[in-house]
């Protein structure tokens, strides 16, 4: 279903994963049911949001490493000259 973008398999899995008696699972399963379009459409579509999580990340490390030393113009700086 991951790798072959077969969204469309998810309500049979989660009937399937209710059907079991892991409790985890069941949990599991409901928490998937609560967003089941959003969940769909990340199993099925092309795109990610990965890059965004990259750029996030890099500010973050940045924002730690200037904690304390500079106020936030510096911080600005750095990060919009950074690539």
């Amino acid at each position: 279903m991951l790798t072959q973008r077969r969204g469309h398999d998810l309500p049979g899995w989660l009937i399937a994963a209710k059907a079991e008696g892991l409790p985890a699972l069941h949990a599991f399963a409901n928490g998937l049911e609560r967003d089941l379009d959003a969940v769909t459409a990340g199993l099925t579509l092309p795109w990610n949001s990965g890059p965004v999580e990259g750029h996030v990340n890099r500010v973050k490390m940045l924002k730690r490493q200037m904690f304390g030393r500079a106020s936030f113009p510096l911080l600005r700086k750095r990060v919009l000259l950074t690539t």
